[in-house]
């Protein structure tokens, strides 16, 4: 079926075209009375396309249009709508066929035809062709006097950047307009993560630092600089600094207290603090009471003091805040209670519940991202759908985290 985004467009390029033609024609004729009737060869046309269009055969259609529409300043916001459907498409490559035969027309206007590089950059993005859309937008930025422009270039060359994870060039480009754009501050933060992540491999860890505190500037809630740090500080033996750091999670972002427990767990047991660790954990639970703080501290006592003081303190805590991920580790506790008191089998009852709450949990969707909804299995600090960054977080919920 054919697009009606579409349709409206080619339609409206036959409403124009051929009321151009109509006037030329029309012109022509008071010139030069004896002269053929050049509207009807271009009616013709215009019937041809028509003809494609209502037996569903757009790509036709469309190239009949675009050979009998002329280029000039009144058909020109055709052409380049015309472009942009193909790109939509998936055909960026016949999008740049026609801007390129636009940009070929010297009679065009410079405010018009920078428009038309700007699309032509587009359609060289889709097809992947990074290094011409970069000189594209790096010849508008040079040239353009039109800031509206110069703004749209900067956008679309911080965007490519980005795709080519070159992160220092981005944050080149993006710090003049982080005062008027304040929402780019988070995406340049999590650049800063990158080259952090960068000299940590590279083991330069000072300049790791100093990355990841500029982030924290930009972005004072950027959950990953935290983390980060927080690893650094363990790494250098500073684990009271670490804790510190892991601390202003919960100010941050509290959905992102169950992502910061494992590192929270290895800074206290890597100093041999066992009971800060439980007091840290209590403290959590009165701040955030979700499932994966109860389970952290029924392992603690699990370890410590054994299955059946687990089992009473995360059965009273589930009283408060039941979760499907709560009950499967208070039915993992309860067959382990039984094997350990000599029993040759757990009760059946407690392996049928096991096994529902096993088959209901092993689908289950652990992130999303909270601007387009894509579930995600593991953390991801970018969306690969919408490419937003730090928008993917834990599913706080029944089901437990």
């Amino acid at each position: 079926m054919l697009d009606t985004a579409l349709l409206g467009v080619l339609l409206t390029a036959i409403a124009i075209g051929y009321g151009l033609g109509y006037r030329q024609a029309t012109r022509r004729r008071q010139q030069h009375p004896s002269s053929a009737p050049t509207s009807q060869v271009l009616s013709r046309d215009y019937f041809v396309g028509l003809n494609y269009l209502l037996n569903e055969q757009p790509d036709e259609a469309i190239n009949t249009f675009i050979n009998v529409l002329a280029v000039n300043s009144d058909t020109v916001d055709t052409h380049i709508a015309l472009g942009k459907l193909f790109r939509a498409r998936g055909e960026a490559d016949k999008a740049v066929s026609i801007h390129q035969n636009l940009l070929a027309r010297p009679e065009l206007p410079q405010h018009t035809n920078e428009q038309i590089q700007l699309e032509l950059a587009r359609d060289f993005m889709a097809l992947g062709v990074h290094d011409r859309a970069q000189r594209l937008l790096n010849t508008l930025l040079e040239n353009s006097t039109d800031d509206n422009h110069r703004y749209a270039a900067k956008q679309l060359l911080i965007d490519l950047l980005e795709r080519e994870k070159a992160w220092r060039d981005a944050l080149e480009v993006i710090q003049p307009i982080l005062k008027q754009r304040p929402a780019m501050r988070r995406p340049a933060a999590h650049w800063l993560c990158e080259l952090a992540l960068e000299e940590i491999s590279e083991a330069s860890r000072a300049l790791a630092k100093r990355h990841l505190k500029k982030a924290l500037q930009l972005d004072e809630n950027c959950v990953r600089a935290t983390l980060l740090l927080a690893d650094l500080e363990m790494d250098n033996g500073h684990y009271g600094r670490a804790i510190e750091r892991l601390d202003c999670i919960v100010h941050q972002e509290t959905t992102h207290i169950p992502t910061m427990l494992p590192a929270l767990k290895r800074a206290y047991l890597r100093q041999d603090d066992e009971a800060g660790y439980e007091a840290h954990l209590f403290r959590l639970l009165e701040q955030a009471p979700y499932t994966s703080i109860i389970i952290a501290l029924g392992e603690l006592v699990h370890q410590r003091d054994g299955v059946d003081k687990a089992i009473t303190l995360v059965g009273e805590r589930l009283r408060a805040v039941p979760s499907l991920g709560g009950l499967d580790y208070l039915i993992d506790l309860y067959i382990e209670s039984q094997r350990q008191s000599g029993k040759e089998a757990p009760d059946t009852r407690l392996l049928l519940l096991k096994h529902h709450t096993d088959a209901l949990l092993l689908n289950r969707t652990r992130h999303r991202c909270q601007r387009c909804g894509l579930a995600s299995d593991a953390l991801q600090w970018q969306c690969p759908s919408c490419r937003y960054w730090g928008t993917i977080k834990p599913i706080i919920g029944v089901e437990g985290e």
